[in-house]
């Protein structure tokens, strides 16, 4: 069995750090302009050389989004962009835009071309299409099952395919949502989205204003377009046998704590059954890792045809999140055995946390006390944002360790 490619989302620097040193073998990022995510970190020039020589480093991929639907005056300007992206050495771009895809095959005829999941491939002709035109690579829509998918694949022998397996879930077809540019004039296509379909709504007819028609699911009113999050860690066999090349994690504008936790999780979980397909089943300990994350309500998403309602959940567009991201392991002390902690969120001896490894592990401890690095004097307390303390540990903890505790109920 051909092993597949791992995809994570990298919304700014350290968020590509945290992917690759989770497990994943690529990366997909927004640069300083054309990206669909621009409300995201995104990366500036500096920070994106670095992050090619990150991940060259570990052997992993990095390839750049520049996913928008252009219009003329976008396009004035893109030839030296993406000329300035192929001198920083990315592996390759993801696009939407026959336009764009048309620029820069003749621009940057070296780089690999990803035709994004924007550009609604539901079949084998279309992905034919692109491999015609020297894509190396596209993206299928959300809404191709995976029976859809093996069709594909068996069909275009010559392109890679990829698919996503986990993550949130859009309400309009391919993520080509128009409710944002309408009510917010924010538009999606163009990198802005301001997610109305998370918003809550009553439904009202024209000639019946203030009478609100019984679709109430509580007392605020209805999520008729929320819809829950996808999650395929339990069916990767029948993923796998499906012939696509690239599992793809949804998340730039995520934490990077959910972005190396999914990681993390799906990187144990694909080496487990390229190991042994057969023998596969998702471990509960899986499971219960990809609900500490902040996330919706999980789905199997198109995967096995279309869903319906089972897709939307509509009584609350509220996140579910176990645990809060608390401090960044910057560093152990074999002398002292202590561990060189980066707050992130409130921290205090006494508290009890977990601490989740690069290499999947998990281990729980109560902290026991606290020094200073400005002073070396103890405290109770790491009171100020990104403050570093040392404290002892029971175990040795790599860098990039994270320091998590269940969330306090309100």
């Amino acid at each position: 069995m051909t092993k597949p490619e791992l995809l994570a989302p990298a919304g700014n620097l350290e968020k590509l750090h945290f992917a690759i040193t989770y497990g994943a073998d690529a990366v997909y990022v927004g640069g300083p302009n054309y990206s669909l995510r621009a409300q995201a970190g995104n990366f500036d020039w500096p920070e994106l050389a670095a992050g090619v020589a990150f991940a060259h480093a570990k052997r992993a991929k990095l390839y750049v989004a520049v996913n928008i639907y252009a219009h003329n005056q976008h396009l004035v300007n893109l030839p030296s962009y993406l000329h300035r992206l192929a001198g920083l050495g990315v592996d390759g771009l993801i696009i939407s835009d026959p336009g764009i895809f048309r620029l820069a095959k003749k621009e940057v005829p070296q780089l690999a071309l990803h035709i994004s999941t924007q550009s609604n491939s539901t079949n084998s002709q279309t992905v034919a299409f692109w491999a015609e035109l020297g894509a190396k690579r596209v993206v299928l829509a959300r809404e191709v099952s995976l029976a859809e998918c093996a069709e594909i694949a068996a069909a275009n022998p010559g392109i890679d395919l990829e698919i996503f397996v986990h993550g949130a879930m859009c309400m309009a077809y391919s993520g080509r949502c128009l409710l944002s540019a309408y009510l917010t004039g924010r538009s999606a296509n163009l990198g802005d989205c301001a997610q109305p379909c998370r918003w809550q709504y009553r439904l009202e007819e024209k000639k019946r204003p203030g009478e609100y028609f019984p679709i109430v699911e509580d007392e605020w009113g209805t999520y008729i377009f929320n819809s829950k999050d996808l999650c395929l860690i339990e069916y990767l066999p029948q993923i796998l046998a499906s012939g696509v090349q690239s599992l793809k994690i949804e998340g730039r504008m995520k934490s990077a704590y959910y972005v190396s936790c999914v990681t993390g999780t799906y990187r144990q979980a694909l080496d487990a059954c390229l190991a042994a397909p057969q023998k596969y089943a998702a471990k509960e300990g899986w499971l219960s890792e990809l609900k500490k994350v902040s996330h919706r309500q999980y789905s199997t998403g198109f995967a096995f045809g279309n869903p319906g309602e089972k897709a939307q959940k509509t009584a609350s567009s509220a996140y579910e999140r176990g645990y809060d991201f608390a401090g960044l392991v910057k560093e152990y002390d074999a002398a002292s055995g202590r561990i060189l902690v980066e707050q992130r969120n409130h921290l205090a001896v006494g508290d009890v946390v977990e601490v989740l490894t690069p290499g999947g592990g998990v281990t729980a401890y109560q902290i026991k006390d606290m020094w200073s690095t400005k002073t070396g004097l103890p405290q109770k307390t790491a009171p100020h944002a990104k403050e570093q303390v040392w404290m002892s540990v029971p175990a040795p903890f790599v860098p990039y360790s994270i320091l998590r505790r269940p969330v306090k109920e309100a």
